[in-house]
Order: C-alpha cells, then sequence, then structure tokens
C-alpha cells in the first residue's frame, strides 16, 4: 500500500508564486520517480514537471522557466515551485510516484490562478 498527500494550492493572482509538495509513504521500492500532472475538467490529466532519483527533471513546455520541481529521496518528498502563474496554470494537481510498472497517485490539490 502506498499513500500520497499533497498540500500547498489555493488561490493566488496571475504573476504570483505557489509551492505545492507532495509525501509518499509505504511500500516504496527505489528507484522511483515522482512528478506532478494537471487535470481541467474535460481534458486528460498531463505531466507537469517529473524528477528521478538522481536529480534529473522533465518539465512540460507550458512550464518551463516557470516552475521547479525538486525532491528529498530521504523523506520521499517531492515539492512542485510555481512562479509566474497564469490563469491557464488553474487546474487539480495531482502528485505521482512510479517504479516499474507501479504507479500511484494522491488525491489532488485544487490551485486557481485569477484576479
Amino acid at each position: 500500500q502506498v499513500r500520497l498527500v499533497e498540500s500547498g494550492g489555493g488561490l493566488v493572482q496571475p504573476g504570483g508564486s505557489l509551492r505545492l509538495s507532495c509525501v509518499a509513504s509505504g511500500s516504496i521500492l527505489r528507484p522511483y520517480v515522482m512528478g506532478w500532472y494537471r487535470q481541467t475538467p474535460g481534458n486528460q490529466r498531463e505531466l507537469v514537471a517529473a524528477i528521478t532519483s538522481g536529480g534529473n527533471t522533465n518539465y512540460a513546455d507550458s512550464v518551463k522557466g516557470r516552475f521547479s520541481v525538486s525532491r528529498d529521496n530521504y523523506k520521499n518528498l517531492v515539492y512542485l515551485q510555481m512562479n509566474s502563474l497564469k490563469p491557464e496554470d488553474t487546474a487539480v494537481y495531482y502528485c505521482n510516484i512510479r517504479w516499474g510498472r507501479d504507479s500511484y497517485w494522491g488525491q489532488g490539490t485544487q490551485v486557481t490562478v485569477s484576479s
């Protein structure tokens, strides 16, 4: 059993910043990849950013230069620092952890960018 708990979502004005956090617990195998996805109504869940155990990162083109993903391997934590937020960043953000064929999701946290 693996559990992911996200925190840090909320309402922010355009141009503002938010930091999302996600902690994983349970039977976690290493190495693993942790990442953030987002979803808006009627659309598929899309990758925002991901980071490997070795620190390699991958970002969606739409967030490059604005978002930064980091992790604490010892605590099974992953962060998403979101700067220069835009209204189009509004979505439910989901934390993900995966290794091999196993993949687990958090419950999601709402991020709303609006004036």
